[in-house]
């Protein structure tokens, strides 16, 4: 056996775990979530994905709008909840990304869009564009969206006020 196809291996076993863990914690995130529909009487589909490097929960169905809240606040707060009820289980951090009635989805093509504006701006005017303040999520979409037209970003501020400045090439 060449030194090669054990590295090879081992990365495959790695793989293997990993996901096993994000899915682990998409099982844990959705006994949670189930829960708290039933007590919130509320009806919701949820679906379980691995992206990436993080576990994906996703909930669709009728009347979610409150689980959303005013600009998605409430959605983070549930989403830092389900976070907690997976580190209790687990004994480590999650990264879990919650999604209700395709609110991140449908707010992730308005920021791409967002950040396509800003980079045609800043390569106008040669001069840096701010954005608004925005979540942890919104900032790393902006920044995603900015790496893949060519140009760097930086986020500047204090949360709850961070904001992400396109700089021009």
């Amino acid at each position: 056996m060449s030194i090669e196809s054990t590295e090879s291996e081992v990365s495959e076993t790695a793989q293997t775990s990993r996901v096993a863990r994000l899915e682990q914690e998409g099982d844990i995130a959705a006994d949670y979530l189930e829960e708290l529909l039933d007590i919130a009487d509320l009806d919701g589909d949820l679906d379980l994905d691995v992206d990436g490097d993080r576990a994906s929960v996703s909930i669709v169905g009728g009347q979610l709008g409150q689980l959303v809240g005013r600009d998605g606040e409430v959605l983070e707060a549930l989403q830092e909840l389900t976070r907690l009820a997976i580190y209790r289980e687990t004994g480590e951090r999650s990264r879990l990304m919650l999604d209700i009635a395709g609110h991140r989805a449908a707010r992730r093509v308005t920021l791409e869009e967002e950040a396509r504006a800003a980079v045609a701006q800043a390569r106008e005017t040669g001069s840096p564009v701010s954005l608004e303040a925005m979540s942890p999520f919104e900032r790393k979409v902006v920044h995603d969206a900015v790496a893949a037209a060519g140009l760097t970003s930086e986020s500047e501020g204090v949360e709850p006020r961070r904001f992400v400045v396109v700089l021009p090439e």
